[in-house]
This record gives C-alpha cells, structure tokens and sequence, in this order.
C-alpha cells in the first residue's frame, strides 16, 4: 500500500522511452544499463512514496478528512520509524545501482542519481519539504521527465540531444499532471497541514487551466520529437489524445472529492498510454 504500485509505471516509462528515443536516432542500446536504470528509477519512487507516507503523518497531512487512498502510517498498519527504514533502504539500492551507472555513463549519470534520489527524500523531507510548496509539480517534469528520459539516452549512446529533451518533457509533463490531480484532490487536508501547492496557491480555475496544459504540451511537442527522429514516427502518440482530452473535460466538472481517485488512476493510464505508443512509434 505505502509502495502504490498503481503508480509505479510512472517511473518505468521515461526508462522505456529513453531507451527507444536512443534505439530510434542511433541504433543501438545498451541493455544491462538501461536494466539498472529501471530498477533504480522505480527504487526511487517506492522510496520516494514511502517517506512521503511517514513524513506526511507526522506533520498530520493524512488526517481523517483525507480523501485519497489509506495511509499505512495514518491507519497504524506500520510505524513511522518502519517505514522510513524501508524507504531508506529503496533509496540505497538505488545509490547501489548508481554506483555501475556512474561507472558506466561518467559525472553526469552520478549528477542525475544524487539529484535524484535528494529530491526524492526532500520531497517531503528536511526543514523545507518540496510538496509543501507550489513547486512539486516542477520537480516531478524534471526528475521523472527530462533527467529520467534523457539519462536513459545518454547511458545508450554517450550524448544527450534535443530529441531526449523534448521526450523527456513530454513524459514529464503527463507526471506532472498525475500529481497535480492529487493535490487538487486534497486541498483541504493540504491547507490543514500548511502546505501551499500549486493548486491552493494558483485557486480552483487555473489549476483547471495548468492540468489542460499540462495534458495536451506532449501532444503539442510531438512534431519537435519527430523533426529529431531519423526513423520512426510519433503519430502513434496521438491515438491518446481523446483518452486527455475526456480527463480534461472530467477533471474541469467534477466536484472535487472521491471522483479524483479514479481520474489520478486514469491520467496515470494516460501517461502510460502515450508512453508506450510514442515508444513503438519511434521503433516502426
């Protein structure tokens, strides 16, 4: 529960497209790196969510009002001090794995992975946690978008080019909108524990208006992503354009409240979506 695995495609997929962005423009792909990289990007989200799990409980964000899913530390399942020593451990399996990935792709790859895995722990950790403030959003487009996305190219063929840039911030813009919903969601609870995300600072219309750009920025990219393929195609991608646009529509009519469960599990959906059919476009 504390791992939310109904996440955790969230950090598979800017692995999978790095690699087929890298595979599309220079032939070729260095498997047992891009093995690690999976592995140690999806450590950082379990590690990553379950700190959050802890943290938040302590500072009293999972309270009764809370509209998401249960908490493992709120609901008393396990401890705190349980939790955060698994998330502990997630975060150093993946310094484990960076280790080789350093070894393998240089400063930049260990750059990447010590940034990674701070803004993992600092999302809701240290004196100033990132989720307490309206910058969550940016972390998660840099981090599991462009750093992710690009890392994964750079450790298959050495460089790193526009094409992994604009793939990068297209997966991350679709994560982006992923926690975007969540925060919507729990704006209540939020402002209760003193946060100041996104949506309690920017008011009910602009999140509104920041989540449509954030859903439909990817698709707009798409013609930059294929001016830098030498092969392949990106038309696949816009197959997921009617599943964005009808979350859109949903997340601008429903009131906010349990409903948002569903529409978080379903732009995760579409996030996946896009990064699967972006990724066989790029091999055809």
């Amino acid at each position: 529960m504390a791992a939310r695995p109904r996440t955790l495609s969230l950090s598979v997929t800017p692995v999978l497209v790095g690699t087929a962005m890298a595979w599309a423009a220079d032939g070729g792909v260095r498997w047992l790196p891009v093995l690690a990289a999976l592995i140690a990007s999806v450590f950082i989200q379990v590690g990553t969510n379950l700190h959050n799990d802890a943290a938040d409980f302590k500072r009293g964000s999972d309270g009764p009002d809370r509209i998401g899913p249960p908490r493992v530390t709120a609901t008393g399942l396990l401890s705190a001090t349980t939790v955060n020593r698994a998330a502990l451990v997630c975060f150093a399996i993946a310094a484990l794995l960076g280790l080789y990935l350093t070894y393998v792709g240089g400063w930049p790859i260990l750059l990447i992975g010590i940034l990674s895995i701070t803004a993992g722990w600092g999302y809701t950790g240290g004196p100033y946690p990132i989720a307490y403030t309206p910058l969550g959003e940016v972390f998660v487009v840099a981090f599991f978008g462009v750093a992710a996305v690009a890392g994964t190219y750079f450790l298959c063929g050495g460089h790193i080019s526009g094409l992994a840039l604009m793939s990068g911030l297209a997966i991350g813009s679709l994560t982006g909108a992923v926690l975007l919903v969540n925060n919507y969601r729990d704006i209540v609870s939020d402002s209760r524990a003193g946060r100041r995300t996104l949506p309690i600072v920017a008011g009910s219309g602009a999140t509104i208006a920041i989540y449509a750009a954030l859903m439909l920025l990817p698709f707009a990219l798409l013609p930059l992503i294929g001016r830098g393929l030498p092969h392949g195609y990106v038309w696949p991608a816009f197959i997921a354009l009617p599943l964005a646009l009808a979350l859109i529509w949903r997340f601008g009519r429903e009131p906010r409240g349990p409903a948002f469960n569903g529409i978080l599990v379903q732009t995760v959906q579409v996030q996946l979506a896009f990064s699967l059919l972006l990724s066989a476009g790029a091999l055809l």
